[in-house]
């Protein structure tokens, strides 16, 4: 591992590279949007561009308070909250109880949930939207937006209670 490179659930930060004053996805779309960013929203921020995960608002709150210990987890809840209504980043639930955060996708895709892990695989089916146009305009609509989540377990794997 590099000298300086801190790695977490999901997630790599270079807290001394000369990257960090590069912006980032989010923080160029809430600049773009005219959001105010305080130097603990644009950490915020690279944590969610740098995620490959789904985190909740607790796990952005350990990465950012490993990078910025003055960050609370009512700025994270806060910031979370005003990305969202920026349109920035999507929220989900996928049935653990818990809130879950990713930048709004460039292109739609779909998400299998290992109820076992909690991890995400992000997927897209051109069967599956196909069916779904087709499903909605037999029931006289047009389809305009739609989310599928999958929940399964591993082959083999027994879920747990």
């Amino acid at each position: 591992m590099m000298a300086g490179m801190r790695w977490f659930s999901g997630f790599r930060c270079l807290p001394n590279s000369p990257n960090l004053d590069i912006m980032n996805r989010i923080e160029k779309l809430c600049v773009d949007k005219g959001l105010r960013m305080t130097d603990q929203r644009r950490v915020i921020a690279r944590v969610l561009s740098d995620a490959i995960d789904h985190p909740d608002a607790e796990e952005l709150y350990r990465r950012a308070s490993a990078i910025d210990p003055h960050i609370s987890i009512a700025t994270v809840y806060r910031t979370v909250k005003l990305f969202e209504d920026a349109g920035i980043l999507e929220r989900h639930d996928f049935r653990d109880g818990r809130s879950r955060y990713e930048e709004v996708p460039e292109s739609h895709h779909d998400h299998l949930i290992d109820v076992a892990t909690g991890s995400v695989i992000e997927f897209r089916n051109e069967e599956i939207e196909k069916l779904q146009r087709r499903v909605a305009e037999e029931l006289g609509f047009e389809l305009i937006d739609h989310r599928l989540e999958l929940y399964g377990v591993p082959k083999g794997r027994k879920p747990q209670n």
